[in-house]
């Protein structure tokens, strides 16, 4: 089985996060919530996850009655963000929305984080996915995800790949295409966030990148970019007209970010139970739905049990393809 290996440099930022034990809650939901809540957000504003976060905070101030704010706390892959939830109180007032990388940094740091994704955290409900659009520079001749495979072959070295961080959803979908193409040496550039990555995308630095639809949209409409293909199952009401990976010859080829909500880890159960009620009854509301696939989701609504249920098979298939892809970081 052909393998890219990648080597890359952990920041700074990930040394410094600290895991101390959370405090012992003491709310309960019969007086739950009397103050405001604060959803973080491991990730800078403006962005698909900031997005999805935004639109449910705005929807869980309405069912709770109470004032919601979200708080941006961008840096290290999001485990910045992740780390401040993880030693808080777990009292139902600090809650947390992040997307699929939440549960893949652990299977690339490892040792490195220093909390636990799953057991430092309370599983509350998942909220929505949506598949990656496969973008190219204009400039780039193939017109389908199997052109550009061959393309690749045929001139080593000239094309290159843009992700918005090391272990985002872009970073795994783009690896996975260039194993499934047989890719050993492609360059994958880092950046710090999804714009600079498009930027450079644009300007003709990097040839291709996977991107949310919500970002990835304007640009295609503005022919800035070009879509080869969409990563899920389907195509995209959005652009009917742009086939999927497996449309484009690669069959096995499916891969979705996805959306969640967390809270620290031993929050009482009444008030997990209260919140996963208000997330149920949030994303069942039509104009929920509505403006999620307007900007390229599917509201995707699954409990506590079902949300660590699904956590645990997608951190196993994400495992697949980092072993698949030897996607490494430097030990």
């Amino acid at each position: 089985m052909p393998t890219l290996r990648r080597t890359f440099l952990t920041t700074a930022a990930v040394a410094a996060l600290i895991s101390s034990a959370p405090l012992a809650a003491q709310t309960s939901a019969s007086s739950y919530p009397s103050q405001t809540i604060t959803v973080v957000v491991p990730h800078a504003p403006g962005g698909p996850v900031d997005s999805v976060a935004r639109l449910f905070a705005d929807k869980l101030k309405d069912q709770l009655n109470q004032s919601v704010v979200v708080e941006n706390r961008a840096g290290a892959s999001s485990m910045i963000g992740a780390a401040h939830v993880a030693r808080a109180n777990p009292d139902g007032y600090t809650l947390y929305i992040n997307a699929s990388i939440h549960s893949i940094n652990p299977l690339l740091y490892k040792d490195k984080i220093q909390f636990d994704a799953v057991k430092d955290f309370t599983a509350i409900s998942l909220l929505a996915q949506g598949p990656l659009l496969f973008l190219v520079n204009p400039s780039v001749k193939a017109t389908t995800a199997k052109e550009f495979a061959d393309e690749l072959k045929a001139n080593p070295g000239k094309y290159s790949f843009a992700t918005g961080g090391f272990g985002a959803a872009d970073h795994l979908a783009s690896a996975y295409f260039l194993h499934e193409s047989g890719q050993k040496s492609i360059p994958i550039a880092l950046y710090k966030g999804g714009a600079p990555a498009l930027q450079d995308l644009i300007g003709g630095s990097v040839s291709a990148k996977m991107d949310a639809i919500l970002t990835a949209l304007p640009l295609v409409k503005a022919d800035k970019v070009r879509a080869l293909a969409v990563t899920s199952a389907k195509r995209s009401p959005l652009l009917p007209d742009v086939p999927t990976m497996q449309e484009a010859g690669f069959k096995d080829f499916e891969f979705s970010t996805w959306y969640g909500l967390w809270a620290p880890a031993n929050l009482p159960a009444d008030v997990t139970e209260a919140l996963n009620k208000a997330a149920e009854r949030i994303m069942a509301l039509p104009e929920m739905q509505d403006k999620l696939s307007s900007l390229g989701f599917v509201a995707d609504y699954r409990g506590p049990k079902g949300f660590a249920e699904f956590i645990d098979s997608e951190m196993k298939r994400y495992q697949t393809i980092i072993t698949a892809a030897d996607i490494k970081i430097d030990q």
